[in-house]
Formats: C-alpha cells, structure tokens, sequence
C-alpha cells in the first residue's frame, strides 16, 4: 500500500517531479565519480564553484514549491559537498603543481568567495526592507514586489541563477577536450531537457525556468558533443 501511494503521489515516478530531481542527482554523481576515479586536472573550478551556490539556492527552491520536492532537495545538498570537495581537490593541485603562482591563485579564489557570499548576505538583509517599500506603491513595482516569481522570492533567483551554468559552458566554448569530465557534461545536459519540461508542471508555472535549462541543454550538449567526438569517434 505505502509503494502504491508513492508510485501514486504528486512526486512519485509517473510524474516529471520524480524524474526531474532524479536527473539532477546525476550533478552531484557526476561530481562524486570525477573525484574517485579521475585525476583533478580536470576539474573545472569555475563551474564548481558555480554550481555550488545555484545547489545551494535549488535546496530552498524545493523546500518552496510546490508540491514540495525532497528528492530535489537531496540531491542538491549532495551536489553542494560534491562540488565543494572537487573545488578542495583543486586547490590541493594547483598548489601542488604550480608551487610559485598556486597558492596565491586558491588565496584569490578563496577571496572571491567570500566576497561573494557577503555580497549575497547584503543583499538577503536588504530585500525584506526593499520589498515593503515597494508594496506600499502601485502599479508594475508593486506587483513586481508581490509576484511569486518576482525577485522577492526564490521562484525568481534559483531559476536565473541557472543562467551561470550556461554562461560558464559559454566560456568554455575551446576548452581542451581533454580537460572536459564527461560526466559533468553529460548530467548538465540531461538535467537541462528534462527540466524544460518541470517548468510546466510546476506551480507557480515558471517560463524564465524553461528558457533558461533550454539554454543549459545547448551549451552542455555542445561540450558533450566535442567530447564525444574527440574521445570516441576521431580515435
């Protein structure tokens, strides 16, 4: 009785809420299998980086839409401390390997970091203020303030966060084949196509979700498919 109520719910597997967050476990499988089985050359730290604050932000998005995803939720605190121990095998590398110039490169990322995430801290302490300033006007302002996809809630910053992701692929556009995980690749596009969909069936409906995992589909696929092409067909 208790599988046939799963199988049956809202997040169960007969629905895109089950099969999208289970795509997204690939990120964090993805990060977990580089780790044991590749060598940290190829770890791109900037993508890591990146998807450990838009993890960080997916966990609060599925704690709040609905229905509410706890498989999407673990997934993404498990990608958080994937990232972040392929992020800590770099470090160890680069400092390594490059004893003159890699400790002040992992000194200037660890400072960008934390420059990052006081930026963001501000701007947490700053929004609540902000939005009842606006709520107390009228017009496009105030119901920007109010909409449930608006930039006063996470509806709004977990879905263009996303938009990095993308913009890392971009510029990553020549990197060396060999220094491309085929994994990582491979879970970001699968990720990208299926939550075109759970855009959709979602509530509220989220388009800037959809327009942004097509753009993720594309960059990851390009990456994967120079990948493929260099490891498995022109061999």
């Amino acid at each position: 009785m208790a599988l046939a109520a799963f199988i049956n719910s809202p997040t169960g597997p007969m629905t895109t809420h089950f099969w999208g967050p289970i795509a997204n476990w690939g990120l964090a499988a993805s990060g977990m299998y580089d780790a044991a089985l590749k060598g940290p050359e190829i770890i791109n730290e900037r993508m890591s980086a990146t998807q450990i604050l838009y993890s960080g932000l997916f966990v609060r998005f599925a704690w709040a839409v609905q229905p509410r995803n706890y498989i999407l939720a673990s997934c993404h605190t498990a990608n958080v401390l994937a990232q972040g121990n392929q992020l800590r095998r770099w470090g160890e590398y680069k400092i390594q390997t490059e004893p003159e110039t890699g400790p002040s490169t992992v000194r200037t990322a660890g400072l960008m970091a934390a420059g990052a995430a006081a930026g963001i801290g501000a701007m947490v302490a700053a929004s609540a203020p902000l939005q009842n300033s606006l709520k107390g006007g009228g017009g496009f302002l105030a119901r920007m303030a109010t909409h449930p996809a608006g930039p006063f809630y996470i509806h709004f910053w977990a879905p263009n966060f996303k938009w990095a992701l993308s913009i890392n692929n971009l510029m990553d556009y020549d990197r060396p084949t060999d220094k491309i995980s085929l994994s990582m690749t491979s879970a970001l596009t699968l990720t990208g196509l299926i939550f075109m969909r759970w855009s959709f069936v979602i509530t509220p409906v989220n388009y800037s979700l959809f327009a942004v995992n097509l753009a993720l589909s594309t960059s990851s696929g390009y990456l994967l498919a120079r990948k493929v092409k260099a490891d498995y067909i022109d061999k």
